[in-house]
């Protein structure tokens, strides 16, 4: 047998051998208990979707899923504890937005978001609502903008902390129509939407969980949904484009990751798991309720959403010079 046939029978078996290994993997998956880890504290609306998830992971794998909160930084210190953990499928980041836009302004995190995780699946995405404060008195987002240039250093907004969807959407907003901006950082959404409430910020790109018991007490005016198209919550509200704001597309979403390395068998075996359990409830009721919809994605249609949403956060971070 010549050198050539043998290298050729040497990577077929190699190649073979790594067939059976994925194989394996996948069928004696999982083995023991899954972590998720959520990168917040525990009782926040995040915690609570995780929680429901984890359940239904449960049923489905046979193996409790239990929930580890490892709030902090932002989110880094829970996906920083995924990035390094054993990649085999038993520890998960219950991830969102924030994990994006976080790393969108921040270079120097402990980990790479791309070639440190496998992105499993996206279970939903929703609009975010621009939100005015009563005291400011805009009812369209036309208004607000004329108010905040009319005002000598224009308006600020809140956010629920410095890397938050939120805090980039303002970002964003400002870039799009020019108009002043001052960010006020708040430690999470519920004391962000006190002090709007209170009027001593002037708006909020706030996320519906977060605003909707408010909206639906008219506490607060909603000037525009930043989604592509209106939501079926607020069926009267103009999206961004329509209100005056073209290329202004925000959303918001939930996902898992693993770590990298994980072998691609064991991926598409969660997410399998993932997307029949998003698909049922209460995730999918819930989902709708707060204004999102279910996604059943594969694990390659997330990697490219994940990549191409970094690169434009990073784009915005760099352009507000907030590196």
């Amino acid at each position: 047998m010549s050198f050539m046939h043998r290298c050729q029978r040497h990577w077929l078996f190699g190649m073979a051998f790594l067939g059976l290994v994925h194989a394996a993997s996948a069928q004696s998956f999982p083995i023991r208990p899954v972590t998720l880890v959520v990168p917040f504290a525990a009782g926040g609306g995040t915690d609570s979707i995780a929680r429901d998830m984890a359940k239904l992971m449960s049923e489905r794998l046979g193996q409790p899923v239990l929930v580890e909160n490892r709030g902090g930084a932002g989110g880094a210190l829970g996906a920083d504890f995924v990035a390094k953990a054993k990649a085999d499928g038993h520890t998960l980041l219950f991830a969102t937005s924030t994990f994006a836009t976080h790393a969108g302004m921040s270079p120097r995190l402990p980990y790479d978001p791309i070639k440190d995780f496998a992105p499993v699946a996206m279970i939903g995405r929703g609009p975010l609502l621009v939100v005015g404060s009563r005291q400011l008195g805009a009812l369209t987002l036309a208004e607000l903008i004329a108010i905040g240039k009319a005002k000598s250093g224009g308006l600020n907004y809140c956010s629920a902390g410095e890397g938050s969807i939120n805090h980039l959407a303002g970002e964003l907003l400002s870039q799009k129509t020019g108009l002043s901006m001052t960010h006020v950082p708040f430690k999470g959404s519920g004391p962000a939407t006190v002090e709007l409430l209170a009027g001593r910020v002037d708006m909020f790109v706030a996320t519906v969980p977060t605003i909707w018991m408010h909206v639906k007490e008219s506490k607060l005016p909603v000037l525009a949904v930043t989604g592509a198209k209106r939501s079926p919550l607020f069926p009267d509200v103009p999206t961004m484009a329509q209100a005056g704001v073209p290329g202004f597309e925000v959303t918001t979403w939930w996902g898992i990751l693993a770590p990298s390395q994980t072998p691609s068998a064991v991926v598409d075996a969660l997410n399998r798991v993932i997307n029949d359990a998003a698909a049922s409830e209460p995730i999918s009721g819930r989902l709708q309720r707060e204004g999102a919809e279910p996604l059943r994605m594969t694990s390659a249609a997330f990697a490219r959403e994940l990549t191409q949403e970094l690169n434009s956060w990073k784009a915005i971070a760099t352009s507000a010079h907030l590196h």
